[in-house]
């Protein structure tokens, strides 16, 4: 059987994969996890490198180990990128751990958009997601 990303073992490679390239770029991930359509990523970013080539290279690397794989892929154009205090990494970690219970509850694009509402941020659904 092919892997895909609604196999959570193969998810969990994808994963473990996604934080050796952020690891090889300067920037280790601390904690990376998600569900069939989205990934979550907790990482320590280095001081050389722009959020925006961090995710260039994290998206595209990670696309060829998922093509390898599977023929249809591709990620959204779109990400969202959020600081953390130090004193919320375990929060967050724990956050990102419970991913698959979290979102049988709430959908992904719903919990962004009250997060962003609840933080004032003015944003444009057409950049966040395809």
């Amino acid at each position: 059987r092919e892997p895909f990303l609604g196999d959570p073992g193969f998810r969990k490679e994808l994963h473990a994969y996604i934080a050796e390239v952020s690891k090889r770029i300067e920037c280790p991930a601390l904690e990376v996890g998600g569900t069939e359509d989205h990934v979550h990523m907790l990482v320590r970013f280095g001081r050389t490198i722009a959020v925006a080539d961090w995710m260039k290279e994290t998206k595209r690397v990670s696309s060829s180990f998922v093509k390898q794989r599977q023929l249809a892929f591709a990620w959204q154009a779109g990400y969202g990128v959020f600081s953390v205090c130090a004193t919320d990494v375990d929060h967050v970690r724990a956050y990102i751990r419970g991913q698959e219970e979290h979102h049988r509850k709430f959908s992904f694009q719903d919990e962004f958009r009250k997060a962003m509402a609840e933080h004032g941020v003015e944003w444009d659904e057409r950049y966040v997601w395809d």
